[in-house]
């Protein structure tokens, strides 16, 4: 996920709330420090640090527990709360209301932003909305081209013309051009700046004048850490109607210092992107970035994947059920781990589960595309018997499987750990949150646990 590094610490600095056999003053402070440091090594802003840490302190030494809800308990929802907060508060949804609705992106060059706007149109056709893309980047070479490229997979027009240099105009033909084409979306792409926010801001008035947007959105590169903070201040200034998407989270120890450096301007962040395929793009919720950071899961986003994937492929609830109750064989493990390719890396997917967070071994989820076709290679020369009850295998019957595969006998036992121990991980979930989860997710009441 998206500020792993981060997750991890904040994470490790809770669990020495659970190891502990008493919570007392000492140890509050200790988990204090600890998420004082895990903040400031991600490039916080050291004054919000404090001020957050002071305001966690003075509620776990202070605040008296809800009936029901044990001292350590107690701690880690006032840290959540805290963190939540200080991240936004409440998420603030793309709101679609009229039909065409104009949404203008600018952005300062190399944010990531003609990308970010790939992402955005995939976002909005998985939603069932038609969309069209106007680039009026008259700038950069091969922009056109390169938009055209990320989206003509996803079946979404652009609207552009490589020769012409005058932006504005560009950008009024194109609307007018899609406004005939009856989209619900139109997206209007804007030339980079060059660490130039006020003429980043001009041109934004500029096209805006001419299309009207309904909204304009402000793509900030996440790994320029506490820096954003004046991009955003001075697009808040510059328009009341401004949202913000920050881009590379993926991957950036800066990233939590580009977050809330841009939460504290009260500009609202309504996308992050937490990766490099099209699908990387998250709406920004607080709440459920905050509950995945700290490795309490979140049951919503993983539903919503769910969703996404059973429209898109032909997943069965029963196979999704036997996966996670950990009594699955090698072809149901192939069948999940295809699916969950669909849904983002492995890893991703699993943190948003309660309690499994980042106790995952990297190893047993790491498994790419590369990986999953030799797999399959394995498998083929597999019995049947073999493929159902993968405890059989012995040593010989490695060597054959490997011979009639054309791989190594390592590599046939690689693929056999890796069923082992993702058979351990998921008989070892907490089946009281996995229940909940199971009742979330409505179709799923036969899990029995």
């Amino acid at each position: 996920m998206a500020l792993e590094r981060l997750g991890k610490a904040l994470n490790s600095a809770l669990k020495k709330l659970a190891r502990s056999g008493t919570l007392d003053e000492a140890l509050i402070k200790e988990v204090v420090r600890d998420i004082q440091r895990a903040l400031l090594q991600s490039d916080v802003n050291v004054r919000l640090v404090l001020q957050l840490t002071k305001k966690i302190q003075e509620r776990a030494l202070n605040e008296k527990p809800p009936s029901g809800v044990t001292a350590k308990e107690h701690v880690v929802r006032i840290v959540y709360e805290e963190l939540t907060n200080f991240l936004g508060r409440e998420a603030v949804p793309l709101e679609i209301k009229e039909r065409p609705t104009i949404l203008l992106t600018v952005g300062i060059q190399g944010s990531g932003k003609t990308t970010t706007i790939a992402k955005l149109a995939r976002h909005l056709t998985k939603r069932g909305y038609k969309v069209g893309l106007v680039c009026t980047d008259t700038w950069r070479p091969g922009a056109y081209f390169q938009l055209k490229q990320l989206v003509e997979p996803i079946g979404v027009e652009v609207f552009g013309d490589p020769n012409e240099k005058d932006a504005v105009k560009l950008a009024k033909d194109g609307v007018d051009y899609f406004k005939g084409k009856g989209v619900d979306v139109i997206i209007v792409d804007t030339a980079g700046r060059h660490k130039d926010e006020t003429g980043l801001i001009e041109e934004m008035k500029q096209i805006s004048a001419v299309v009207n947007p309904h909204e304009v959105i402000l793509v900030i590169d996440g790994t320029i850490g506490q820096q954003a903070y004046h991009q955003a201040q001075a697009f808040k200034e510059a328009t009341p109607i401004g949202s913000i998407i920050v881009t590379k989270l993926d991957g950036s120890a800066k990233g939590g210092g580009a977050l809330s450096a841009v939460a504290a301007t009260g500009a609202p962040i309504k996308f992050i992107g937490v990766g490099e395929r099209i699908d990387d793009l998250e709406p920004f919720d607080p709440k459920r970035f905050v509950s995945r950071l700290l490795g309490l899961g979140d049951i919503e986003g993983l539903l919503e994947k769910f969703e996404e994937l059973s429209q898109e492929t032909e997943l069965k609830e029963e196979d999704v059920e036997k996966f996670l109750r950990g009594k699955f064989n090698l072809k149901d493990m192939y069948a999940q781990l295809e699916a969950m390719q669909k849904m983002g890396p492995l890893q991703k997917v699993l943190q948003m589960i309660p309690g499994l967070g980042y106790s995952l071994p990297d190893d047993a989820v790491k498994v790419g595309e590369e990986k999953l076709r030799r797999f399959r290679v394995i498998m083929d020369s597999m019995t049947e018997e073999e493929l159902e009850n993968p405890d059989v295998i012995n040593y010989s019957r490695i060597k054959r499987i490997a011979r009639g595969s054309g791989t190594s006998a390592r590599e046939v036992r690689e693929l056999l750990t890796q069923y082992n121990q993702m058979r351990k991980m998921f008989k070892n979930l907490d089946k009281r949150k996995l229940a909940k989860m199971a009742k979330k997710f409505g179709g799923f009441g036969g899990l029995g646990i």
